[in-house]
């Protein structure tokens, strides 16, 4: 029985036979030598150009795609992968398990745009995967007769300028964003309108530094990990800083003296805390309290309410903001660490003071304080695009946002084979200690056994941890986390050996491709190890979808203990203190307690959810008010 019949809904009849009428065209296009393969899609592109709707060539399209792939890189598209791609070409959100091949079932909507000579993009989360998935599928679409380029943070104009030119190209959705905000602001020094530029063909006129924007009018987009950069990344604007003044003394003096005096200020007593808002606020005892402490003569004309506001941040930080979790230390400077990813987010910084709060609390140099020249929300971006697709293995959790915001339905992809993948009992442990134990026992037992196990963790501090204990134990293990991130592709190239033990960040969850060694299946597959549940449970699927890809076995167990951060994160720290002295005196099972960490998790999703759409709301209106001022909404006003 194949995989159509066994999970494709009998309402996806035209599915069916676009797989049929694509299956049809397989042995003519198979006899065809190179050149003539070549040639046949050129003539597709010349009936794309004249006119011809796009829809009608798609099984002649998908079909030459699918025979370009097997002939360059060995990879024949399966026939839900041609079901995925007619999916993305229809502008949907496609949920695809992990291993199912989404990099290859992109080509086929990224082919079928280009061919209108308007460009197709890919955007997805970091250079090392946008990088990757160019070079393995380029020589698909050159087979073809198409060209393909990739846009990395280290590109300078020009390269940008070429790649965004090609008819197919790889990027971040941060790098498309920027050279969306840098493009504009050049047009602006240059007094054209962007939308004017976009339609002015080749006749450009330059600025007299001879720059040129190097983005094309966006036309159609497939986004990798969607959830991650549609959803995730979406309470995180995209801003162009304009640098302004020098940073006077005493607003410096003001950041370190708050760091300093912070940790003398109790929560109840001199601060109180919302949980559903994260907001500080000081009671009068504590304001009483930032009088009466002694303040340095650099602070002498610092009024006492923004005393108050410099006190509350920085007892924010103190708290919200952790070391190796959020942000590390590199050098000299705090470079922040996506939550959602694992990675380092170089270039970006907090808003409203938070980022020269950490400055100070850290004790490196406090940075000059910056002004907007131009910003972008990631809805704003890819709503600019004439279509939008997007791919990833956890989605339908959010089926009802993207409908809303993106006005793109959600659909199930089914697999190419039956899933093996099985999930074990979740154990729950009073303390951190007595978790951190039992896993470094279960990995020894598997690594025993001749199962490779991937361990993943929440911060580089606790990947380090973890490690640490494992080093005792006499394990011999790899670490992947933002720290080693050089070593990355060798890392996840070894992870799915026999024996082999992987502690990782969220890096490992998503665009890794753990393929099993020799005997591995055998022995029960890969074995994923969650150390604590993430603030959304899309985070902790992406990583437990590790294991398990296409059709092979593979089991997975999450670890939870009643200290964990989820719980202080959902209900609050006075709540939190509850579960950890229950914790310190509970014993046997405490499994029943399961449902209290799923509760706080789906607290914290709801929680980010109003934060997205009350910046979309915010960001709509903020657009709304300066086009009717005659403004351009992306950029700043000043001149």
């Amino acid at each position: 029985m194949s995989a159509l019949d066994r999970f494709v809904p009998r309402g996806f009849g035209r599915w069916r036979r676009l797989c049929s009428a694509v299956s049809e065209l397989e042995q003519e296009l198979t006899a065809l030598p190179d050149e003539e393969l070549r040639k046949r899609s050129l003539g597709l592109r010349y009936r794309a150009k004249s006119g011809e709707r796009l829809a009608k060539l798609v099984p002649e399209g998908f079909g030459l795609v699918r025979e370009a792939a097997r002939r360059k890189i060995g990879l024949r598209h399966f026939d839900v992968q041609l079901i995925g791609g007619a999916a993305l070409f229809d502008g949907s959100i496609a949920e695809m398990e992990t291993g199912e091949g989404k990099t290859l079932t992109a080509t086929l909507p990224l082919y079928m745009y280009a061919l209108a000579g308007k460009g197709s993009h890919l955007a997805t989360v970091n250079d090392y995967l946008a990088e990757r998935d160019c070079q393995e599928m380029g020589p698909i679409f050159q087979a073809l007769g198409l060209t393909v380029g990739v846009v990395l943070t280290e590109h300078i104009p020009d390269q940008r300028r070429a790649a965004y030119g090609c008819d197919i190209t790889y990027g971040t959705a941060k790098e498309f964003g920027f050279d969306f905000l840098r493009d504009r602001l050049l047009l602006r020094r240059m007094g054209r309108n962007m939308d004017d530029f976009l339609g002015a063909g080749s006749s450009h006129r330059w600025d007299e530094s001879g720059e040129q924007p190097v983005q094309r009018s966006p036309h159609f987009v497939v986004v990798d990990e969607a959830d991650s950069i549609l959803i995730d990344e979406a309470r995180t604007p995209l801003i162009i800083s304009a640098v302004g003044d020098q940073i006077q003394e005493e607003v410096a003096a003001s950041y370190s003296w708050a760091a300093a005096q912070a940790p003398q200020f109790l929560e109840d007593e001199h601060y109180e805390s919302d949980q559903e808002t994260r907001r500080i606020t000081l009671t009068l005892d504590g304001r009483q309290l930032v009088r009466n402490l002694p303040h340095p003569a650099a602070l002498r004309t610092v009024g006492l309410i923004d005393l108050y506001e410099f006190v509350e941040r920085a007892i924010k930080v103190s708290r919200d903001f952790l070391l190796e979790r959020q942000y590390v230390v590199r050098d000299g400077e705090i470079v922040i660490v996506d939550e959602y990813t694992g990675r380092l987010s170089e270039g970006r910084k907090w808003r409203d003071g938070i980022h020269q709060a950490i400055e100070a609390k850290e004790g490196v140099e406090v940075t000059v304080p910056t002004g907007q020249a131009a910003r972008i929300t990631v809805q704003d971006l890819f709503l600019r695009y004439r279509k939008l697709a997007g791919m990833t293995g956890t989605a339908v959790s959010s089926a009802r946002e993207f409908r809303k915001i993106y006005k793109a339905p959600v659909l199930r992809i089914p697999t190419n084979r039956p899933i093996q993948r099985a999930a074990q009992d979740i154990r729950v442990f009073g303390d951190s200690d007595g978790k951190w134990q039992a896993i470094v026992a279960e990995v020894d037992a598997l690594r025993a056994a001749g199962r490779p196990v991937l361990i993943g963790t929440r911060s580089i501090t606790k990947s380090e941890l973890l490690s640490k204990l494992l080093n005792e134990a006499g394990i011999e293990h790899q670490v992947l986390n933002a720290k080693e991130i050089a070593k990355e592709a060798e890392i996840v190239s070894q992870a799915g050996q026999a024996g082999r033990v992987t502690v990782a960040t969220n890096m490992a969850g998503r665009g890794t491709d753990i393929k099993l060694g020799e005997g591995v299946a055998k022995a029960g597959g890969l074995h994923v190890i969650c150390t604590e549940m993430h603030d959304a449970a899309r985070i902790d699927r992406q990583l437990t979808g590790r294991c398990g890809r296409q059709g092979d076995p593979g089991t997975h167990r999450q670890f939870l203990a009643l200290n964990d951060d989820i719980l202080q994160t959902g209900f609050g720290a006075k709540k939190a203190v509850r579960w950890e002295e229950l914790g310190r005196s509970a014993r046997g099972a405490l499994t029943h307690l399961v449902a209290r960490f799923q509760r706080a998790q789906r607290k914290v999703e709801r929680r980010h959810l109003r934060d997205r759409a009350m910046l979309l709301y915010h960001e709509r209106e903020r657009k709304k008010v300066q086009r009717e001022m005659g403004q351009d909404p992306y950029l700043d006003t000043a001149e």
